[in-house]
């Protein structure tokens, strides 16, 4: 499984043009979910890389995204497979960690490319299917049903998220955690803001 000490994450030309052709979810709940995805690995110190394609063009990465990582210069390429950058190659080899997680758009070229391609380098890649985006829901799917015939799997921002924290003993990063929840979660966001309130409003609670 995923461990904060074992993976590191790919998000992969979220931009402009990219977000506007999106078309199997709305471009507003995508956003959501990579920006909640790229905070998940903030909060555990998982070493995550942000590439963008021809940025002239497409623009820049969405600053919602860049705002995680103010400190990054994301990496620019011109090739449509980021994997075929030596750039990001290298990012990942420094890391000396063999779990890829990627997100991308769009998921049936920009996230499927660079997954089969690290597949084949001998990597366990993953990819999170409600922080990517294609041009259609077709697309989309067929896209996702060609990288988990080639061996990735899929998974969601929460379930990165969960599997990373694992025990809600661990203290250090719970709270965190549920805070991306609570700003990120949807219907999920106000079951616990619900639980919270309950809970805040036992006696005793100094509330």
């Amino acid at each position: 499984m995923l461990t904060p000490d074992n993976c590191v994450l790919m998000l992969i030309d979220h931009q402009p043009f990219q977000v506007s052709a999106v078309k199997n979810i709305d471009a507003a709940l995508m956003i959501n979910n990579v920006v909640a995805l790229a905070k998940s690995a903030k909060i555990f110190n998982v070493p995550t890389l942000l590439t963008s394609v021809v940025q002239d063009r497409g623009g820049y990465i969405i600053r919602q995204l860049t705002d995680v990582f103010p400190e990054q210069t994301p990496i620019d390429r011109t090739t449509i497979n980021t994997w075929e950058d030596p750039r990001c190659v290298d990012w990942v080899k420094k890391t000396g960690r063999k779990k890829i997680v990627m997100a991308a758009l769009w998921t049936e070229i920009c996230l499927a490319f660079p997954v089969i391609h690290a597949l084949g380098d001998g990597y366990d890649v993953y990819f999170v299917t409600d922080a990517s985006g294609g041009v259609s829901t077709e697309a989309h799917e067929m896209g996702i049903q060609r990288m988990i015939q080639a061996g990735a799997v899929p998974l969601t921002w929460m379930v990165f998220a969960s599997e990373l924290q694992r025990d809600w003993a661990r203290e250090d990063t719970a709270r965190k955690v549920s805070e991306a929840l609570l700003d990120h979660g949807g219907a999920s966001a106000t079951n616990l803001a619900w639980e919270l309130q309950l809970l805040n409003s036992r006696p005793g609670s100094g509330v």
